[in-house]
Parts: C-alpha cells; sequence; structure tokens
C-alpha cells in the first residue's frame, strides 16, 4: 500500500505539532485521516460529532489551541529531507515497513515514525524481544542483559531498548556483539545522540540495525517523552524482559504497557540486597512477571509453542545412572561403610539371591564396588593428595 503525499505531509506536521499518545488526536487521525485531522487543527474546530460533553469537549480545545500555536514552525518537508541526508525515512501506518503489531495500541498509535538504519522495521520485529532495566545498572545486571541479548541474537530474535546508559546500552552491545540485529527507540529524534555518551553506540545501531524515533529530527528528550516512547518499545515486541528495575522505574513503565498488551513480562532476579532489583523482585512474588535466567527461557515464554521451549535444567549424568533398574538398586542396596553379604544385600534390594549375586559381579567388574572379607561395599573415595 501507498500512503498519498497529502497523508504523508499530514503525518510529518502531526509529529512536529503534537505529542505522540495524545488519545484525543489518536482518534480523530482514526476516524477522519491525517488529512482531516491537520484540517480540522487548522480551522480550530473539531469535527462535527467528533465529541461528546463539556469535559472532553473542553480539553479538545485547549490542545486544539496548543497544536495550532506550533503550526507555524512546522516544516515536513525540511523534516523529511533532513532525514533523508541522514539516511533515514518516514513510515506511516498501512505502509509495508510499518509493524502491524503496534495497531494494538489502537488511539495511541504512533502518527508515523522517522528510522535511520538499514534494517527493515517490520520484518526485524517480527522475532523481538523488549529488554529494559535501570540506567544505574550493577555490574551484574549489565552482564546478565550483554549475555543474554546475545543468546537471544543467536536464537535469530532481535532485541529492542531504549538506547539508555545501563541496562539498555548493554543489551544493544550484547546483540551487537552477536552479530546480531538490534532497535532502539528514542525520546528524541533520530539525528541526536542521548545520552552523549552513548553516540558512539547510536551510531553503530543507525550503520547495522535501526534507530527509531515518533519524534522528527531536531527534537530534544523530555522526562514524558521518554515514558511515552515506552509504549512502543512494548508494542514493538513480543514480550518484555527487565534486568534490574527499582519500585519507581521507567524499565516497570516498559512493562506495565506491555501486560496491557497482553505481551508476555519477564523479570531476571537479582541479589535479595540489591536496591535496583527491588522492583524485579515484587513483580515476580505478585505473579505478575515470569522469572527468566537464560535466553532460552525467554524464548520458551514468547516463542512458537514446539519450536521454542527450553530444555529442562538437569544436573550432571553419573555412570551409575545409566545402569539398568534392577542393577541400580542391587548398588543402592550395597553399603558404603563395612561390608554386607549377597544375602543380605539381596533383601535390601528385593531381588533373589542368584539375581543379586550375578548384579554383584558385574558392579564388581565395572568398578562400582569391591570385595571386602566375604561381603561387599561402595570404593572408598582416594584421600586429597593421595596417587
Amino acid at each position: 500500500m501507498t500512503v498519498p503525499d497529502d497523508e504523508r505531509f499530514a503525518r510529518a506536521t502531526l509529529c512536529h505539532i503534537a505529542e505522540p499518545c495524545d488519545r484525543l488526536l489518536g482518534r480523530m487521525v482514526q476516524r477522519f485521516g491525517a488529512v482531516g485531522a491537520l484540517d480540522a487543527i487548522r480551522a480550530g474546530q473539531a469535527p462535527p460529532g467528533f465529541v461528546s460533553g463539556e469535559p472532553e469537549s473542553r480539553r479538545l480545545d485547549e490542545h486544539m489551541a496548543w497544536w495550532r500555536v506550533r503550526l507555524p514552525s512546522a516544516d515536513p518537508e525540511a523534516d523529511l529531507t533532513v532525514c533523508a541526508k541522514l539516511g533515514g525515512r518516514m513510515i506511516c501506518p498501512g505502509e509495508p515497513e510499518w509493524p502491524t503489531q503496534l495497531d494494538a495500541l489502537r488511539d495511541r498509535v504512533p502518527y508515523a515514525l522517522w528510522l535511520r538504519g538499514p534494517a527493515d522495521l517490520r520484518y526485524t520485529c517480527l522475532r523481538s524481544i523488549a529488554m529494559v532495566g535501570a540506567r544505574a545498572a550493577t555490574s551484574y545486571g549489565t552482564r546478565v542483559a550483554a549475555d543474554m541479548s546475545a543468546e537471544l541474537a543467536d536464537l535469530g530474535c532481535t532485541v529492542v531498548s531504549g538506547g539508555a546508559l545501563g541496562i539498555d546500552a548493554a543489551a544493544h552491545r550484547g546483540a551487537l556483539a552477536a552479530g546480531g540485529t538490534t532497535v532502539a527507540v528514542l525520546a528524541n529524534g533520530v539525528d541526536r545522540s542521548y545520552p552523549p555518551r552513548n553516540d558512539g553506540l547510536l551510531a553503530e545501531i543507525a550503520q547495522t540495525s535501526l534507530v527509531v524515533s515518533e519524534w522528527p529530527p531536531g527534537t530534544s528528550p523530555t522526562r514524558l517523552r521518554f515514558l511515552v516512547r515506552n509504549r512502543v518499545i512494548a508494542a514493538l515486541t513480543k514480550g518484555t524482559v527487565v534486568v534490574e528495575a527499582d519500585i519507581r522505574s521507567g524499565a516497570l513503565n516498559t512493562a506495565k504497557f506491555a501486560r496491557e498488551l497482553n505481551r508476555p513480562v519477564m523479570a531476571v532476579p537479582g541479589p535479595v540486597s540489591s536496591v535496583v532489583s527491588r522492583g524485579c523482585h515484587r513483580w515476580l512474588r505478585d505473579g505478575i512477571a515470569t522469572c527468566v535466567s537464560s535466553a532460552a527461557e525467554v524464548m520458551d515464554t514468547v516463542g512458537r509453542i514446539g519450536d521454542d521451549l527450553a530444555p529442562e535444567p538437569r544436573g550432571p549424568v553419573l555412570p551409575r545412572d545409566e545402569l539398568e533398574p534392577v542393577t541400580r538398586r542391587v548398588l543402592e542396596a550395597v553399603p558404603g561403610r563395612g561390608a554386607a553379604g549377597s544375602a543380605q544385600i539381596a533383601v535390601r534390594a528385593g531381588v533373589d539371591l542368584d539375581t543379586a549375586r550375578s548384579r554383584l559381579g558385574l558392579l564388581s567388574a565395572a568398578g562400582f564396588i569391591e570385595r571386602r572379607g566375604q561381603g561387599w561395599r561402595l570404593p572408598r573415595a582416594p584421600r586429597k593428595g593421595s596417587p
């Protein structure tokens, strides 16, 4: 589907004059298209029958006034030109690269998305996981995020995060180190690196994967914009993993959006004394999040039924585990201290004497037991330092 030029320009204008996640404007765009919504803003009057009731009408009038104040500064053609010079592009709902899972946001769907990077956003996010967490992350948290992201990349999964310091940066770096794809969803224009310390990281993501924003080039981040963009991180992905988050955390805000969208929420447990893991522990205790400790467990939670099951954790396989059941019962009846005769072992194992004698012979030949006078016993473990 090709979006008409007037619709694309209208959406680029809306990105400049209005903040994302405005449900009034979202509903207006859904009903009348971006061109119809922009015409109503220019006229300063909502389309007939759009709002019902005085409180909502008054709120829309306030929003209309604010959007109209910003209209003279909007230059969608210049924004699109700047983005193109960066090697970027703007995509709109209905276009081939638009991820349809974003439509689950309903009246909070982005007006458009600004992209920078070679990857295809829709294809990239078909199999994707959001990984978020504390900016003030511990070495434990950054190691877990990087290792898990690298493992997810090896499994062919895209890692989506917010490009921030701490867990976000570790998640992006882990995916890149494994040669995988990662998507950074920013709270500012794709032409700006924030925080500045991640300039090199975001440049590398833009070269190999994707940097995404709802705001046109030149836009600076604000605290509210960080919270608003979190819904896009949650909506783009199959599920959200939280690695380190305190009780009040932007990472948990992303997880809350995921819950609203009925997407799985997972949390990595931290040390019980860790302040930055209190939010994860609270959600695990309350049954809100699923406990995960590996990429395999993440894919088991969100993957295709029957295709992405995590293997059951097992201890080491011991030689005695390979014995057939009757022989193992006889072995378990052999004492570790002292010695027992064949008849005594037969009674303990619940087998007849001939069976006990034959199995004891096999166990002795295999080195599982040894003779002690007229009886049998388990061999002693060699002492430390003995040859």
